[in-house]
């Protein structure tokens, strides 16, 4: 299938391209509620293991998109020292956010992990040279203000909690950081080279470092872990939300950008309330659907506004940056090997 010829096509339909980049935003949305589901539950059961969680989903990863990329025959296309440092900062991420789960409520953890969208923005205008409209931004201040009134709402039917909130609240803020620069390092990845490549690095060099850090941190608290039916559950359902983030994330970031994939994250919080009423039975106020519906209106601006922007090659030579980035401007050029070039 030509993906390329599919995507010039999109960007070609305004209309048509809003709403798939907002379905495409928020199957990744819904990805991140059920993560934050899992990785709640996984706490609730006892389990203290953030870096084990991540494991399987980079094997999975590695193994499902290595098995392409080895089908195709070709080199990698970027050097491997930017997927280990891209892998190893993803890594950081999940493993500080996760960890925040011990220590405070999956409340407070979606409402600080929009921290995201602002380090994204000052990330990519400082090194990618992107430049956001005051539209966008106006649509960026909605989504976030629709998130605070679902927080709000569910502040007030119940939420909150945990045994040290200020310290969970901090891991979240510092694994935001992270998030952010692998969010950007994805985006500036995938808008040059093909998503099939990057995903399996990513997956790849994830899973080398978590073991590293896996075998230093985790060993003892695994030992200890008495595994029922529950947790294995609760880790298959992190597992499998977290590969089908990593499979739609890469499309939104090809499309549109990081900024733009962290507002559509933004309403996994409303997912996780719709978990909520359906799993747990519990009342849903009506700022929710006032929210919603912020949300929706944020990311409906932010994307209509979008202008696609081509973001500068780096000039420098020694680190083969110049050489494996070469801007297409014919995105539907098909490389010799039969893998997209865009």
């Amino acid at each position: 299938m030509d993906w390329s010829a599919i995507i010039s096509r999109w960007r070609s339909h305004a209309t048509l391209r809003v709403l798939g980049l907002i379905l495409l935003g928020q199957l990744v949305s819904f990805s991140i509620a059920l993560m934050s589901l899992s990785s709640s539950l996984i706490a609730q059961l006892g389990v203290d293991a953030p870096l084990t969680q991540s494991l399987s989903t980079y094997a999975s990863l590695a193994l499902v998109y290595g098995s392409i990329l080895l089908y195709r025959h070709h080199k990698p296309l970027v050097s491997w020292y930017w997927y280990l440092l891209l892998g190893f900062v993803d890594v950081q991420g999940n493993y500080l956010v996760n960890k925040a789960y011990q220590y405070t409520s999956i409340t407070s953890v979606t409402l600080l992990d929009c921290w995201t969208i602002p380090w994204v923005l000052i990330l990519t205008w400082i090194f990618l040279g992107t430049r956001y409209s005051l539209w966008q931004l106006s649509g960026a201040a909605l989504c976030v203000l629709g998130l605070c009134l679902v927080i709000l709402s569910d502040t007030w039917v119940g939420g909150g909690g945990g045994s040290r909130p200020i310290l969970g609240d901090v891991l979240v803020i510092a694994g935001t950081l992270f998030y952010g620069i692998s969010n950007v390092g994805e985006e500036f990845c995938v808008k040059r080279k093909d998503q099939v490549e990057v995903v399996s690095m990513l997956g790849l060099y994830g899973f080398l470092v978590t073991i590293v850090e896996v075998s230093v941190i985790e060993l003892k608290t695994l030992e200890s872990v008495k595994w029922s039916t529950d947790i294995v559950l609760a880790f298959v359902g992190y597992a499998l939300s977290s590969f089908m983030l990593y499979t739609f994330a890469p499309f939104v970031l090809k499309l549109s950008g990081a900024a733009m994939f962290n507002l559509s994250l933004l309403t996994s919080d409303m997912w996780a309330v719709v978990f909520k009423v359906f799993l747990y039975h519990q009342e849903v106020d009506w700022l929710y659907f006032l929210s919603f519906a912020l949300v929706v209106i944020g990311l409906i601006v932010y994307s209509a506004t979008e202008k696609d922007t081509a973001i500068p090659a780096p000039a420098t030579e020694d680190g083969n940056l110049n050489t494996q980035y070469q801007m297409l401007h014919d995105e539907s050029t098909v490389s010799e090997n039969g893998s997209f070039a865009s």
